[in-house]
């Protein structure tokens, strides 16, 4: 699951931290084993031309291929380095959002008067949550699967729940 209790769950303390990140299907590691392999695999036909003139006209379309997929991936990167961060303690919850672009935003509520709410259709995505509690309601984990965020759910009603 792309998101993190610390401590894991079940909280034996009213002091917890979760941390949700979007999933990644390409890992950075794997990035330059992806892109190598991708070169190599389009490159092989170029070798039946190797030494003619022929190569010369293929390979600015091929280094453009190349760096076109190089950018595509990278800003794709970039665009899902979202980190929402769940803070609760005895009193308060404090939710921060790290956007790869702008400010962070904040929200910050008491503790004993926020609610989970699932929107199985309502919200911009299916199985949308928000946190309500003073006089705002935040979505959270809206990057995450339908099914993670019913998971995420089900784990946020126990962890909020009063002790």
């Amino acid at each position: 699951m792309p998101y993190e209790w610390s401590p894991p769950p079940p909280h034996h303390t009213p002091d917890w931290e979760l941390s949700l990140w979007p999933y990644r299907s390409l890992l950075r590691r794997d990035f330059v084993l992806f892109i190598g392999a991708t070169a190599a695999i389009v490159a092989l036909p170029l070798v039946t031309v190797l030494g003619t003139a022929v190569l010369w006209g293929l390979l600015p379309f091929f280094v453009l291929m190349l760096w076109g997929l190089w950018t595509a991936l990278t800003i794709s990167y970039k665009r899902g380095e979202v980190l929402e961060e769940l803070k609760v303690n005895e009193t308060t919850a404090h939710l921060t959002r790290h956007n790869p672009k702008g400010p962070n935003q904040h929200w910050e509520a008491n503790r004993y008067w926020v609610t989970v709410h699932l929107h199985p259709k309502g919200g911009p995505v299916e199985n949308y949550i928000t946190l309500r509690g003073g006089d705002r309601e935040v979505e959270i984990g809206a990057f995450l699967d339908a099914t993670e965020r019913l998971a995420l759910y089900d784990d946020l009603k126990r962890a909020l729940r009063p002790h």
